[in-house]
């Protein structure tokens, strides 16, 4: 069995790149973004019949023979390979494309890019997913075709989940990088602090068990990845350790007779609580049952949120103003309700050009 990596130098990247060597699984092909330094590392190791990189990066700077670019690059590797099972992990929107292509093509697809779902939900078949997300792996875990009434996931509460309030408008994008239990991705890292990326895994949850009867809450130690409320009243949590690689193997159809993970001692694990996420402290959930109702927006979302990010990144606005700018345009584009991947494409574009438009303001 092989596989197509998409992403292959961040942390799922590296992390599925670890259990293939350690299964003596083929990897066909990489695509990686702008380390071509770890790229390269990674071809010397793997021998990929394949790769790809993201647009801007030089080609000729890669040590492999067959080196493409960009979307189109993805799409032809794709079509090339032999690999029933992609391992999305690329970041936001890039990687709606690449799960539509694979799908079209028959292959399943290990789903690290939950942008794809949050986007397009509507137009994927989830039964050909399976989401490569510590939370979503442990709802499929606990689920087990057992009737259930309730979802939950939970959320460390980001890099400012102790800061007070009035501080938290003139953080950094340094500073809201600081995640205290994750090693991530700019991104995702940031979409942590804002709970951004906690309303796109209920999105992402809704498509995947299809019920909008899901919440979430905050957990700081992140070993309780999932809970599930079952019709007999009873639940069930999921613990693990704070690493992907069980979600990863698992989607790599790793046949599970060793630990993938140190098992957790309970004696270690110290005081676990539940709290509530707070709307005054992250102001993107006040949009969660409508968005969870109306999952068609999702696109409208993520696009003012990549734009939001970039602004901040830039200094450009603060903290809470990438959530302001997401909710406006939330509001500004309430009423678009795309069926085709044409419709998404042109309102991501719309929505983009609208929050750059108010940013600038």
């Amino acid at each position: 069995m092989g596989i197509v990596l998409l992403g292959s130098t961040g942390s799922i990247g590296t992390n599925t790149l670890e259990l293939c060597e350690r299964h003596g699984i083929e990897v066909e092909a990489l695509v990686a973004g702008r380390n071509v330094a770890l790229l390269n590392e990674q071809i010397a190791r793997f021998h990929p019949r394949y790769v790809a990189v993201a647009e801007g990066t030089d080609p000729r700077s890669v040590n492999h023979p067959d080196v493409r670019v960009g979307q189109a690059g993805i799409k032809e590797i794709l079509e090339a390979c032999d690999a029933q099972l992609v391992v999305n992990a690329l970041v936001g929107y890039a990687g709606l494309h690449p799960t539509l292509k694979a799908l079209e093509l028959g292959k399943r697809v290990a789903l690290a890019n939950k942008e794809s779902l949050v986007i397009a939900g509507s137009l994927i078949d989830t039964s050909r997913i399976f989401a490569i997300d510590s939370e979503h792996f442990g709802l499929w875990f606990l689920q087990n075709a057992t009737p259930f009434r309730k979802l939950f996931i939970t959320a460390s509460g980001g890099a400012l989940r102790d800061w007070k309030i009035e501080a938290m408008r003139t953080a950094t994008f340094e500073e809201a990088l600081k995640h205290p239990n994750w090693s991530m991705g700019a991104k995702i890292t940031i979409d942590s602090a804002t709970m951004t990326n906690k309303l796109f895994e209920l999105l992402e949850a809704r498509w995947l068990f299809g019920t909008t009867d899901i919440d979430a809450v905050i957990e700081r130690t992140s070993q309780i990845h999932a809970l599930i409320e079952f019709v007999d009243g009873s639940t069930t949590a999921h613990i693990a350790g704070v690493d992907m690689k069980l979600p990863i193997a698992y989607a790599l159809g790793i046949d599970i007779t060793r630990p993938v993970l140190p098992p957790i001692d309970p004696l270690e694990m110290g005081a676990i609580r539940f709290e509530a996420i707070e709307e005054a402290r992250y102001p993107i959930w006040q949009i969660r049952r409508h968005l969870l109702e109306h999952p068609h927006l999702g696109v409208v979302v993520n696009a003012a949120n990549e734009v939001a990010i970039e602004a901040f990144k830039e200094g450009k606005c603060g903290f809470f103003e990438m959530s302001d700018a997401v909710l406006d345009a939330y509001r500004r584009f309430d009423n678009v309700h795309p069926e085709t991947i044409d419709e998404i494409v042109k309102i991501d574009e719309e929505v983009r050009r609208y929050v750059k438009l108010k940013m600038k303001k």
